[in-house]
Formats: structure tokens, C-alpha cells, sequence
């Protein structure tokens, strides 16, 4: 079973489930804080068999971004973190790398190291190709910071020759070009860090490998036919294998978002896994999500452990939670808060787990007896009330509309969000929240709950932002929310993009997937700018193109008149007339602010503050749930 413990080498893990390495920026200083050993803790206290850390630069070379962790300075870290997980029995692994060309000059202000001189395709910065030294350093790099890692009593160390790590570099043609004997044999590099680090180790801590079997690019680089003649070439030396995909072409196809379907790397594991025929124990990764997923790849002999990740940011307790038969909190694959490779340097968080990445400083809710009244119930609200609830508060749930789920329900079927909010209600019902729909709250309701002791919290949402330009009545106009309950959308449809994120291409795409004639128009030079971060803007724009659809990109609504959307090209002035007889308005909405204002200092949050994404209301309705029971 997967939740039963497994024998990787010598060591035994409480579970088949391995919480997987991931950029967290929780480092200080480049080295493991102390929030990072809480962030690691307390999934190990939830039940991950195996922890591999976030992959620190073995290498003063190597600094791919602001917060990355540097072998020499992370002993400290790794001791606290085994010290902290090894009584919940879950196993530590260091995790190791260099992401040599794929990296950043920007913190270390030097040139990139790589095995040629080829461009990485995001960054366009050219690496200096490295020579006899170069490489040597690299061997004794990950030699030293493996035996750092020893000295912290680890369980083992985990190699990156995944998607960014040099290592997969060395193996690929789309990077390597060498004419030396390390173009000849491309796991050569590999094969003497493997040695090396096998030698510091010995044979009773684990060695363990993330390889990339297949880069997506099959024109040079690894295709599933190379990648299953290295796992075997390499496995002699290894305890764990870690099947993976991806390539400087193909980053993003790492840890994808919904777009892509779960479980993708499940039949290159298979093939993997039969070519190292047992030398090694091999790990499913691929956007398993779902327990039960986990447990069909197992009893199919897909793998013998599953790297469950993304999973265990959304609840920590995810394999406790299904040993006692309880639904974990669900992970929805958004990617728009646990993808956190940005300048911005966020911290790894969970748009439904407020608590991820902020474990060392969430107070969890004591016993607080009394009412409570919630109105709205959208994920804000749902989120107050299960706290309120969880607290011990008899907690009263309204919502004027007949359905819990707020916005994220009503645009469910454009971006399945909604087994979040179906969680949430889940878990309200199962902790006795008295819920009723279609029913309006006004402010004498308010001060009766006040008389009677009740911790009040107000999430009423959102309304519609008017459209401020001339309109003569002959379009159609829409709200992103109201598309999906329009019973006629006959003739061309334009939805009209401003803000650039998810709900005007999800949108779009829903149209487009029905039948309808639809196009796209937004004011930046490029459709859904804001998707960047959770790696889905390329592809999101290659769906489009695939699909026909219209982009009109650089523009501004000016008005509405004839049947048509009057845009006008923000640089040039120039306008143009789009034909429509429906225009999806996806623009920022204004908070419903209506009950607030007749009760001035009533604790709120979500969109009733500023409409935003679930992140900020879920948040924001645990925070509510705190201060209002306070209170």
C-alpha cells in the first residue's frame, strides 16, 4: 500500500509517498532557515516517507536565484531537518545540484558554466564552456557537499539531472556539443559524480537521482529511448531513481498546471522501471495528485514510491488523513502560489493552505465556545467558517444565492477550481456548520448576532464593474461569471481582457470549446501576461493560435456602437472596429461593500475588501475567522 512503509538501501520510510524538492525561497542567507525545517517538519509529521530538500548549488558558481541554498552553508539546516522529521519516520535526503547554463549571472556576477556554448532558450544568456577545471570543481563539489550532508546525519543525498541541472545538460544534445571524450560519452560527468558521491556515502545511505528521461525536443534532445538506456547505465550505482521529464525547451513540463493531464509521466516510468530491472527503486512524478492515482501506478508496478508534492503543500496531512479514510484538502494544480521562481521572491504557499510555507508562524485556532455568523458563501466565507467551526463555535453560514462557492463556482466549468470550494463545504457540513442559501442578511441581523455574543465575519463578495465608454445598446455586455449561465450566445463574441490573467483566456477557451465564434482583446502586447508565473502563458497562447482565435493584442475599448467593439492600439492611436454582438467584460469587479458600510468595522475579507484571486480569500477568511473569534 502506499501509505505502508517501504526499504529504500538500507533504510526504511514510513510510506511510499516522497515529498519532493522545489524551490520554497523560505532560505536565508543561502542556507536552510529555520522556517524551511518547520515547512519540511511538519510534512513529515502528516506521513512523507521520504523528504528530499530543496536542491542547494553544490557550487559558489552556481546561484540561480535570490534565495537558492549553497551546499556549504546548509549542515546546520539539514541537522535540524533530520532532527525534526526522523521520529514521524521519514527518511532526508539532501538534494544536490548545479543548474550550470540554465542558472543566472545576476547574484554571482560571473559567467554560467555549461558543457557548450548554446544559448539557454529563456534567459538567451550564452555559458562559458567548461574546461578540465570547470568540471573538476563540479565532481568535487557535489564530493564535498555530499560529505556536509553526511556530517548532518542525513539519510542520503538526491542528484539534479532533471530539467535545470548540468548534469542533464551533459547528457543532451540540445546542450552538449563537445568534441571531447565528454561529448563522446555524455554520462561521463555523471558516472564520476555518481562514484564520487557513492564513495562519501558508502553503503548505508541512500543515493538518489532525479533524471530527466525525456526533454521533449526528440530533434536532439533526450527522447524516452535515451533516457531508458541512462536510467540503466546509471542505476548500478543508485538506491532511488526519480523518473522526470523536461529540458531547457520544455521547463514548464516539470510540474504543469491543469492544462495537463494527471499522472503524465506514468508510462515512461513503466518503461524506466522495467529497463533497471530492480537495481534501483524507481519514483513516480508526474502531477499525482489523487491518492488513488498513487495507489493504481503501485499496484500496476508502475514504480515503488510516488512523489506526491504539490499534494502535500495543499495538506500536509495527506497521508495521515488517508490511513484514517479522511478526503485530504484537495490540490486544484494551479501552480499560481507553489510555482515561486520569480523576482519577486514570494514564498511557496498553497492558494487552499493559507498555513503552507508559513508553519512556523500560524497559530492554529483554540477553543473558542459561542455563535458565529458568516455572510457569503464563496471560499472566504467557507474558509471562516470551517476555522470557526474547528474552533468550537456554533457557526451559522448564509448565502443569498441558491449555491455555496462564490465566484470560483459560478467560473468552475471555464477553470475547474470548484473541488476546492466542494472541500470547503465538505468540511463545513462535516463539522456541523449550519448553512442556508438564498437567503439575504441585513444589518439589524448583524447587531442581533453582535447582542447575542456571535463572532461575526462578512464576506458578501463582489459585483460588477460598470463599463465607463460610450455604448449605444447594440452589444451584448457580460460578466466573465454570467457567461456560463447565458442561455444565447448567438453571433461573434469578443471578451475583452484588461487585466491579463487566467479568467479571460479560461473563458475564451470555454467559448471557443462550445461552438462559439470568439476572440480575445487585451491591453498588453501579449494574451494572459499574468499566466507567466504559473507556466501556463505559452502554452496558453498555443492553444489559441491552435484554435483559431483571434488575438487582438495592444488595445484599448474605446466604445461600443453598431455591433461592433471600437478598439484603439495604445501606441499608435489607431482604431479599429471589431464586429460583435456579445462582449465579455473581464475586468477587475468592485467589492460588494453594501452591508459592510451600514456596519462600519464588522470584521470582512476577501473580495468584499478587493476582489482578487481564492489565495486572498481563503487567506483572508482564516485571518477574519482568527480575529473575529478574538473577538
Amino acid at each position: 500500500m502506499l501509505t505502508d512503509p517501504f526499504v529504500v538501501g538500507s533504510r526504511s520510510a514510513c510510506s511510499r509517498v516522497v515529498f519532493g524538492p522545489h524551490e520554497t525561497n523560505l532560505c536565508t542567507d543561502r542556507a536552510l532557515s529555520a522556517r524551511s525545517v518547520h515547512y519540511y517538519a511538519r510534512r513529515a509529521r502528516g506521513g512523507a516517507g521520504i523528504i528530499v530538500t530543496e536542491h542547494a548549488s553544490v557550487h559558489e558558481s552556481d546561484w540561480p536565484y535570490e534565495r537558492a541554498p549553497l551546499a556549504s552553508r546548509c549542515a546546520d539546516g539539514w541537522a535540524a531537518t533530520v532532527e525534526a522529521c526522523r521520529p514521524h519516520g521519514t527518511l532526508v535526503l539532501a538534494g544536490l545540484g548545479h543548474t550550470g547554463g540554465q542558472g543566472s549571472s545576476a547574484f554571482h556576477q560571473s559567467a554560467l558554466w555549461g558543457p557548450s556554448r548554446v544559448p539557454d532558450p529563456s534567459s538567451r544568456e550564452l555559458p562559458m564552456a567548461m574546461e578540465p577545471a570547470e568540471i573538476d570543481a563540479v565532481v568535487d563539489g557535489f564530493a564535498v557537499a555530499a560529505r556536509s550532508a553526511v556530517s548532518a546525519d542525513v539519510d542520503g543525498v538526491e542528484l539534479d539531472a532533471g530539467p535545470t541541472g548540468l548534469l542533464r545538460q551533459f547528457h543532451s544534445g540540445l546542450t552538449n556539443i563537445r568534441a571531447d571524450e565528454y561529448g563522446v560519452d555524455r554520462l561521463l560527468l555523471a558516472r564520476r559524480v555518481l562514484a564520487a558521491v557513492r564513495e562519501v556515502l558508502g553503503p548505508d545511505r541512500i543515493l538518489a537521482l532525479r533524471l530527466s528521461c525525456d526533454e521533449l525536443a526528440p530533434w536532439a534532445g533526450i527522447t524516452p529511448e535515451d533516457g531508458t538506456a541512462h536510467a540503466a547505465a546509471l542505476a548500478p550505482w543508485l538506491d532511488l531513481l526519480t523518473v522526470v521529464r523536461g529540458g531547457p525547451m520544455s521547463v514548464a513540463a516539470y510540474r504543469p498546471d491543469l492544462h495537463t493531464v494527471e499522472g503524465f509521466n506514468i508510462e515512461l516510468c513503466r518503461r524506466i522501471r522495467d529497463a533497471v530491472g530492480g537495481a534501483a527503486a524507481v519514483v513516480l512524478q508526474g502531477s499525482v495528485t489523487e491518492i488513488e492515482m498513487a495507489q493504481r501506478s503501485l499496484d500496476a508496478g508502475v514504480a515503488d514510491l510516488v512523489e506526491m508534492t504539490r499534494a502535500q503543500i495543499a495538506d500536509p496531512d495527506l497521508v495521515v488523513k488517508s490511513r484514517t479514510g479522511r478526503r485530504p484538502r484537495p490540490c486544484v494544480r494551479c501552480n499560481q502560489t507553489c510555482l515561486v521562481r520569480d523576482p519577486r521572491n514570494p514564498v511557496v504557499t498553497c492558494i487552499g493552505n493559507p498555513g503552507a510555507g508559513y508553519e512556523s508562524e500560524e497559530v492554529p485556532p483554540g477553543r473558542s465556545a459561542g455563535p458565529a455568523l458568516i455572510v457569503g458563501g464563496g471560499p472566504a466565507g467557507l474558509e471562516a467558517a470551517r476555522v470557526l467551526a474547528a474552533a468550537g463555535r456554533s457557526a451559522r453560514l448564509v448565502e443569498r444565492s441558491p449555491r455555496l462557492g462564490g465566484m470560483v463556482r459560478r467560473l468552475a466549468a471555464a477553470r475547474d477550481l470548484s473541488e476546492l470550494v466542494g472541500w470547503l463545504e465538505d468540511e463545513c457540513r462535516r463539522l456541523g456548520v449550519r448553512i442556508e442559501t438564498g437567503t439575504a442578511v441585513t444589518a439589524a441581523d448583524l447587531d442581533a448576532a453582535a447582542g447575542d455574543g456571535a463572532a461575526v465575519v462578512v464576506t458578501t463578495g463582489s459585483s460588477p464593474r460598470p463599463l465607463e465608454i460610450p455604448d449605444d445598446g447594440s452589444v451584448r455586455v457580460l460578466g466573465a461569471a454570467e457567461v456560463l449561465g447565458a442561455e444565447d450566445l448567438a453571433g461573434p463574441v469578443l471578451v475583452w481582457d484588461p487585466v491579463g490573467g487566467p479568467v479571460a483566456v479560461a473563458v475564451t477557451e470555454f467559448l471557443h470549446a462550445h461552438g462559439g465564434a470568439v476572440s480575445i482583446a487585451t491591453v498588453d502586447q501579449v494574451v494572459g501576461r499574468l499566466l507567466a508565473p504559473t507556466g501556463d502563458f505559452v502554452d496558453a497562447n498555443v492553444r489559441l493560435q491552435r484554435a483559431g482565435i483571434d488575438r487582438h493584442q495592444s488595445f484599448v475599448l474605446r466604445e461600443l456602437t453598431g455591433g461592433t467593439a471600437v478598439l484603439e492600439n495604445r501606441f499608435t492611436g489607431e482604431r479599429s472596429a471589431i464586429r460583435c454582438a456579445v462582449l465579455v467584460d473581464c475586468s477587475a469587479r468592485l467589492p460588494d461593500e453594501t452591508l459592510y458600510l451600514q456596519r462600519p468595522g464588522t470584521v470582512r475579507a476577501g473580495d468584499c475588501v478587493a476582489p482578487r484571486t481564492v489565495a486572498e480569500a481563503i487567506r483572508e477568511g482564516r485571518r477574519a475567522a482568527l480575529e473575529a473569534a478574538g473577538r
